[in-house]
């Protein structure tokens, strides 16, 4: 692995100088690596980061993907990371033609993670910085306490799909950043004198290191002081947080719950673990709006790599490799979903129907298909439009709003059914529905979705760990029931409950009619309450 060259640099420069002239915005400084197939397979299971803890599922991941290579081998174009500043991936055999167009793709990505208020949280730290000193801090961990490490490893990220991001995003308002960043005032006004209560000394050499790295870093000086800050004070972050939040209760999640109530953690030789932990849960935090707006995210960059490398006079003569490649990567596939293609026809769709005024009620009430294919408003608002979108929206709520009946009848989409010919014994697949509800509802479907569980302090009575699964539709994978809940006993160090919804038979009154509904009838689903108790490492389970 190693830093793109002079020449290829050059051509990035260029990119961004055409990207901003377009409207994107995005920091001065990025890092472009170049990297081998080996490199991408080795830093895939780490999320890209190659500062990330080490874990033993990382290893396994890498031979699984090793062996997947062998057989279907693959060339991934590019991979781009959020952090500070933007790290960026590229195969090592792309020609220039090829770097035009995937470094557009790359600046709308940064573009995206900047600006989107789902990433709010992730502007004011590098994360490669911080997963440095946690994976120091893990690695000192393991030399102390051994293969314990991974179990509280393997626990905690049984559970860190639930954390609580939402929570995390309430307290956080968009406002211009300060010419002083409060973090740094922070740091030298309260953290060392209020919580540290250092010595002058020390106090004055924090300031001399701090000048120090902005003379020899430049841009990058705040962030190797604070990488450096964090290396010695892994709980900064989490007291900045808080008191940059005025102090005030949350709710806790899952996680937090057990951490700060869990009698076991909190015995003296037990309070590492409660270090581990958070690592974990602030990993997992920092990567949650990435996995909710894959569809917005890879539709944006798709929109501005294909308007970019276009109007771009340097790619003169390789106008049918691009579309070659650029069909490959955002063609709609007709069983399955591709989030390049979809995203990237939705911010087309926003563009037009804003250019036309047709988003507006006068155009929401026309009943005529007709009509509403000649509507012309002449607005020319299609730009401001998708840039309000990508900055204000996730993939639930761009899918929500914009995947109508005039979206799915243009590109011709349709929901795939799959069914068993019992003469020739092999699955069909068919056309199930055209409709925009049916088609949004499987775009919906396949959205990531963690189930909600609550802690209920009352039905504990003090001693068990008393879960509630809110249901949704969803039930739980049964199959992760038992290892998550034996974790989560291990954690809490007593007996945890968990109350959930799953599928039962109809009653006798029901089995006695038909055995299947009739055409254009959905069955009929049954759920019931029920209770899971993991007690001295045994699962049992009850109806409620």
């Amino acid at each position: 692995m190693e830093l793109i060259n002079q020449h290829t640099k050059e051509i990035m420069e260029g990119c961004k100088a055409r990207a901003r002239d377009a409207g994107l915005r995005f920091s001065d400084e990025t890092l472009e690596y170049i990297v081998t197939n080996r490199d991408m397979l080795e830093l895939h299971p780490k999320v890209m980061i190659p500062t990330l803890y080490d874990y033993w599922v990382h290893d396994v991941e890498v031979m699984r993907e090793k062996g997947k290579y062998e057989l279907y081998p693959h060339n991934p174009y590019e991979t781009v990371i959020n952090t500070r500043p933007p790290i960026s991936f590229y195969n090592d055999n792309n020609p220039d033609w090829l770097n035009v167009m995937i470094f557009y793709h790359v600046l709308a990505h940064i573009d995206f993670f900047q600006n989107n208020l789902y990433f709010r949280h992730t502007w004011e730290y590098d994360l490669t910085g911080k997963a440095l000193a946690d994976k120091r801090l893990i690695a000192r961990l393991r030399s102390e306490h051994g293969r314990w490490v991974d179990y509280v490893i393997e626990f905690g990220r049984a559970i860190d799909n639930m954390v609580g991001y939402f929570d995390e995003l309430s307290g956080i308002f968009r406002q211009e950043r300060p010419a002083f960043p409060k973090r740094l005032d922070y740091y030298f006004d309260v953290f060392l004198q209020s919580v540290k209560k250092v010595k002058t000394a020390e106090y004055v050499n924090e300031i001399e290191r701090y000048n120090r790295c902005m003379r020899e870093q430049g841009g990058l000086g705040e962030e190797t002081f604070f990488a450096d800050v964090v290396a010695k004070h892994p709980e900064f972050e989490a007291v900045y947080l808080k008191h940059s939040r005025g102090g005030k209760e949350k709710r806790l999640d899952l996680m937090q719950f057990i951490m700060e109530h869990s009698e076991f953690l909190n015995q003296d030789e037990n309070k590492w673990m409660k270090s581990v932990l958070e690592v974990i849960r602030s990993t997992s935090v920092y990567f949650q709006p990435q996995v909710r707006s894959k569809i917005m995210n890879e539709g944006w960059a798709s929109y501005w790599h294909e308007k970019l490398f276009l109007t771009d006079d340097r790619i003169r003569g390789h106008e049918v490799d691009f579309a070659r490649v650029h069909s490959g990567v955002t063609s709609l596939h007709r069983v399955g979903l591709n989030p390049y293609a979809i995203g990237m026809r939705l911010f087309h769709h926003i563009e037009e129907l804003a250019d036309k005024g047709k988003i507006s009620l006068d155009f929401q009430r026309l009943a005529d298909s007709h009509a509403r294919e000649q509507f012309d408003g002449a607005t020319g608002a299609g730009g401001d439009r998708i840039f309000a979108v990508r900055e204000n929206l996730c993939d639930f709520t761009f899918i929500t709003t914009f995947v109508d009946q005039d979206f799915v009848n243009r590109h011709k989409l349709f929901v795939v059914g799959k069914r068993l010919n019992k003469e020739q014994m092999r699955w069909q697949y068919y056309v199930k529905s055209r409709k925009a509800e049916d088609y949004r509802a499987m775009l919906l479907e396949s959205l990531y979705h963690p189930p909600r569980i609550e802690v209920d302090m009352e039905k504990g009575g003090g001693r068990s760990l008393y879960l509630v699964h809110r249901f949704e539709g969803k039930p739980l994978i049964s199959d992760f029931i038992a290892n998550t809940m034996l974790g989560i006993e291990f954690l809490w160090g007593g007996p945890v409950q968990l109350e959930t919804s799953e599928v039962v038979a109809a009653p006798p009154e029901e089995r006695n009619q038909a055995s299947s509904p009739r055409a254009g009838e959905a069955k009929k689903i049954h759920w019931r309450r029920f209770l899971y108790t993991m007690e001295n490492r045994s699962l049992s389970k009850t109806s409620l």
